[in-house]
């Protein structure tokens, strides 16, 4: 079935903006107009493009929440139980209950190694860097990088080889994302001094990696030739012959940033929202507050932009995890740059000239802390939503996004928006926060 997009004007944005600075949500049944033919004509053309998931699909399942009131020796307390509905009803059969519910997208379950927030901002790079003949690829991250892993896995997966700079010093006993990372890339451990200057670090990875005769290249080149392929009638890549031997080719080495936060990394999770929009799942026109836990923040940025293009009545709210609210702004404002020079500039009529941010509600954790750090009872609650729904959270991210999402849940009323969360994934990060704050994992044994 064909979706019949919106179009946001100019009132709808400023709308976004005021209701999410005041700590309001965004209502888009006011101030939105039908698509002109240009604007979907960019939708097709943004989406019109190779990705390295075969298909956006992604489950979604529902949690309902059971509250009961008890007594301890500090006071009174709120005992929360889960029950996990793996087959809820969507579409137009999503009923209006008082019961207490939030829905969960299932991207932990898009790959068994490769984070699902890592596997949306790679969906569109991916397929581009083979395009381009590219066989090395450069990035950094912690010891413990989710990010490091998903690069080294689907580089694998894919005949590339991949060189990971990860910060610190090498563990005495490999395990998460650590391991995964050694398994499948070529990992070198590098001091923190001089991982301070990652820009630089990279280039000279990189340049150290081709020599006199390869070539390196960025991110932001791949996209440049992106966009110049989807304004010409056929793309002029010159992918590598499969009949000829790697090595009859000069080295070509791509440099990713860490966390691959780059306006290419926007359009896996634009592709995403264009799913889920579909008339079966959420509809186009069904309000929705949809949670996300944000550590680059890139994740975020895509989904407001994908609410945005497509005129959803979405209220995107990232919980922040490493930076300030002014520091997260500010990538959402550089990201949203990059992405209207990069992919708007051939389509002058579509309604982002006035977007520099305010599309994300960034929001701090309720349990605020230096980024990484495990408070006392987290793991006990993690243990607690896995025994009772199935679904692994972990204390750094994703339980964060759920207890934002739990908590708007509480206070939702009868016609209020639908609460979404966004699983991103995390399952392997438990292994390593084992090894590092083993007092909070010893409880679990009894």
């Amino acid at each position: 079935m064909k979706l019949q997009y919106l179009s946001p004007c100019k009132t709808a944005v400023a709308s976004m903006k005021m209701g999410f600075h005041s700590g309001q949500g965004f209502n888009g049944s006011q101030g939105l107009c039908r698509a002109e033919l240009r604007d979907k004509e960019f939708i097709a053309k943004l989406l019109d493009v190779k990705w390295s998931l075969v298909t956006p699909d992604s489950k979604i399942h529902q949690i309902m929440l059971s509250v009961k009131d008890g007594q301890s020796i500090n006071g009174p307390v709120r005992n929360i139980s889960f029950l996990n509905n793996t087959n809820p009803q969507l579409g137009d059969k999503m009923e209006d209950k008082e019961d207490l519910s939030f829905y969960i997208v299932r991207d932990d379950l898009l790959h068994p190694l490769v984070n699902g927030n890592k596997a949306r901002k790679l969906d569109g790079l991916l397929p581009l860097l083979q395009d381009h003949s590219v066989t090395d690829v450069v990035t950094c991250g912690g010891c413990q990088s989710a990010h490091a892993a998903a690069v080294a896995v689907s580089c694998a997966e894919r005949g590339l080889a991949s060189h990971l700079l990860l910060r610190g010093e090498q563990p005495e006993i490999l395990t998460g994302y650590n391991l995964i990372s050694t398994l499948y890339g070529n990992v070198t451990y590098v001091p923190r001094s001089l991982y301070g200057h990652r820009e630089k670090m990279l280039k000279s990875h990189a340049n150290l990696l081709v020599g006199d005769s390869g070539i390196v290249m960025c991110c932001d080149d791949i996209i440049q030739a992106l966009s110049m392929a989807q304004t010409s009638s056929a793309a002029n890549f010159a992918p590598m012959d499969t009949h000829r031997s790697a090595e009859d080719y000069p080295r070509k080495v791509v440099i990713v940033s860490e966390g691959a936060g780059d306006a290419i990394a926007l359009l896996g999770v634009i592709r995403l929202v264009n799913y889920l929009v579909q008339n079966h799942l959420l509809g186009i026109e069904r309000p929705v507050k949809f949670i996300v836990d944000a550590g680059t923040g890139t994740t975020a940025v895509g989904l407001g932009l994908g609410a945005l293009l497509l005129g959803l009545p979405w209220e995107v709210t990232a919980v922040i995890l490493a930076d300030t609210i002014d520091g997260y702004r500010q990538h959402e404002k550089r990201l949203i740059s990059d992405f209207k020079r990069r992919f708007c500039n051939h389509f002058t009529d579509v309604n982002l000239n006035e977007v520099d941010g305010g599309i994300v509600n960034w929001v701090e954790r309720q349990r605020p802390r230096k980024f990484g750090n495990v408070l006392d009872g987290e793991v006990e609650t993690c243990q607690r939503i896995a025994q009772q729904t199935g679904i692994l959270v972990d204390p750094v991210y994703t339980l964060a996004g759920w207890e934002m999402a739990t908590m708007l849940s509480e206070k939702a009323v009868k016609g209020d928006a639908k609460v979404v969360m966004l699983h991103t994934g995390g399952t392997l990060g438990m292994f390593g926060l084992a090894q590092r704050y083993k007092s909070h994992f010893s409880s679990l044994r009894y």
